[in-house]
């Protein structure tokens, strides 16, 4: 176990920050469209986003896909007939479902991601989730769009085609997900020094952001999610879905570890963990500081010094950290009617 990291170093992890914002300048398309380059304004301490040369963003692709986003016409003949994207990803609840017993993974700063699904059944870009989205999951049904009063110019517009085919679906699908960037809750606005966090805030950020928390090895600023996979010890045995990662790589070290989730917007995202099983930020907490359970695969970073699993957080330590979990909230990216249905 790692020793505790003084709070003045956890301190200035939250402090140091720059101000300035970046803008990420896209490449012209290469087909043949007249396109208006989207620019992406993003905080300066944000990495930058992957987006391939070969799908720059653009404002007609992005609209597209967001308008494809929320179209049900993408699900008109596959297996989820009635359904789009938009149908279990509400923007009011960071593009997840609140339902009990599941857990809709956010779509929310994904062009930062490189695996995807909780069990990272898909791993590389945007293009490759929203291909196996478009592809195997909704099985799109290229006539319906080819036959559609408004597609075919929509396409064109976007990408300069007269045939509409998979790969365009996907391309204008990838933008607009890359358009969807949470970076202004209060605490990346307390990170560009516009307000102060409270008390009880920066507390629970001291814990979040030392070995007394843990928590910032999994979720680091500003994106709150490594990417990567980790059992976390929510059983000590293991079938079906609960196999996780495993399932993909049939690595043993891979049983029951699972897609690091972003915690933005963690405080309107429950149910929590990928079965669904705690329903509040207070459960979840609780099940961090002692509910862990052993297992071969254990993540190292759940382990702690002697027998027992447990933080041993107090009361107050918990309710400090639920406060600062709730700073992650970014109101704007939850109202901005650009983010919103066009129809």
């Amino acid at each position: 176990m790692k020793s505790a990291v003084p709070t003045v170093q956890a301190a200035a992890l939250v402090l140091l920050c720059l101000t300035a914002c970046r803008r990420d300048v896209p490449e012209e398309p290469a087909s043949g469209a007249h396109t208006t380059p989207f620019i992406l304004d993003l905080p300066a301490n944000f990495p930058v986003p992957i987006i391939p040369a070969s799908n720059p963003l653009t404002e007609e692709g992005i609209a597209l896909g967001r308008r494809l986003y929320y179209d049900t016409l993408l699900s008109r003949n596959g297996p989820f007939e009635g359904f789009a994207c938009a149908s279990c990803h509400h923007q009011a609840t960071s593009f997840t479902t609140p339902t009990a017993g599941t857990n809709v993974l956010a779509h929310v700063n994904l062009a930062w991601g490189t695996n995807f699904l909780w069990n990272g059944k898909v791993c590389g870009t945007l293009e490759d989730v929203m291909r196996f989205e478009v592809e195997e999951f909704f099985q799109v049904d290229m006539a319906e769009l080819n036959a559609h009063p408004d597609y075919p110019q929509l396409f064109q517009e976007a990408f300069g085609i007269d045939n509409i085919t998979s790969d365009h679906v996907v391309k204008a699908l990838a933008q607009w997900f890359r358009r969807m960037v949470s970076s202004n809750s209060r605490l990346d606005r307390h990170l560009r020094g516009e307000l102060l966090l409270t008390p009880e805030e920066m507390n629970g950020a001291m814990i979040f952001l030392s070995e007394v928390g843990d928590c910032f090895h999994c979720h680091p600023l500003p994106l709150m999610t490594d990417n990567g996979f980790h059992n976390i010890g929510l059983a000590s045995t293991f079938g079906g879905f609960d196999v996780g990662r495993f399932a993909i790589t049939g690595a043993p070290m891979d049983m029951g570890a699972f897609k690091t989730p972003t915690l933005r917007n963690i405080a309107l995202t429950a149910p929590y963990m990928h079965d669904g099983r705690f329903q509040t930020l207070e459960e979840l907490v609780e099940f961090y500081n002692s509910g862990v359970q052993h297992s071969a695969s254990l993540d190292p970073l759940m382990t702690k010094p002697g027998p027992s699993l447990t933080l041993g957080l107090t009361p107050q330590d918990k309710a400090n950290l639920v406060s600062f979990l709730h700073t992650l909230t970014d109101e704007a990216f939850l109202t901005d009617p650009a983010l919103g249905s066009p129809f």
